[in-house]
């Protein structure tokens, strides 16, 4: 079980309570997950669509939990996992709404669950937002929706009073580092530490930011990172231009 909560790094009070009630088979049918943007809560929406999914814990050898569901659930293609995202600027339409609405009410192909993740549900209008309200009221009892936002005072509070809600906090400098090691590791690049604080430091508590500047500074600097090249990549200035500036 926790190697499906892995990806769920920087916010370890969320993670034990997933394992707990995944374990416990006291799967909610609607889940907020509310923070700053790059905190994890997509990835963290998807951890737990794999374990509800999954009928019991994951053990990789029953149909319902094999490594291939896993992966279809990543690449969004498996029958009982659907995410959702606004439709560009103008924000989720009525028509994405009622059509998950109908499909909620269908019986899940491959296990218990359906699970349905609504990614930046801020976007609701206020007719897409009644249209799913009534679901939500008296949900189907296969079905899951795992709602997240950056921006929980836009959210109807007759959705929130029906949600279970969690706060995603900004993400630690030292925990942004460990993760980042673990993906130079599996890219096999080379590092030292200041580059990878450095990083760190910059994202400023959002992953996702983290793992672009990194991505850019793999770019430029090859399979090792310095920390000279890494802040020159970034446009920030090195310790020894601070100390030319204050020995002049």
């Amino acid at each position: 079980m926790s190697d499906v909560f892995d990806g769920i790094f920087g916010q370890p009070k969320v993670r034990d309570f997933f394992l707990a009630c995944v374990r416990g088979d006291r799967v909610s049918h609607a889940y907020l997950f509310t923070g700053p943007a790059g905190s994890n809560k997509t990835a963290a929406a998807f951890a737990l669509a794999k374990a509800i999914v999954c009928e019991g814990d994951p053990c990789s050898s029953c149909e319902a939990c094999s490594a291939d569901t896993c992966r279809r659930i990543d690449r969004k293609s498996h029958p009982d996992v659907h995410y959702l995202a606004p439709e560009g600027a103008q924000g989720y339409v009525v028509e994405q709404i009622r059509e998950l609405v109908a499909d909620s009410q269908l019986a899940p192909l491959a296990g218990r669950h359906k699970v349905y993740i609504l990614d930046r549900v801020d976007s609701l209008g206020t007719s897409a937002a009644n249209a799913f309200l009534k679901t939500l009221e008296e949900p189907p009892a296969h079905a899951v929706f795992i709602l997240a936002t950056t921006e929980k005072h836009k959210i109807l509070p007759t959705i929130l009073s029906r949600c279970q809600i969690y706060d995603f906090n900004r993400i630690k400098v030292e925990d942004s580092v460990e993760y980042l090691k673990y993906i130079a590791g599996q890219e096999g690049v080379g590092y030292d530490e200041e580059s990878l604080n450095l990083i760190a430091q910059k994202a400023d508590g959002g992953m996702r930011d983290a793992l672009s500047m990194f991505d850019k500074a793999v770019s430029f600097c090859g399979a090792r990172l310095e920390y000279k090249s890494v802040a020159q990549t970034l446009n920030v200035l090195d310790y020894d231009t601070y100390f030319n500036v204050t020995d002049m």
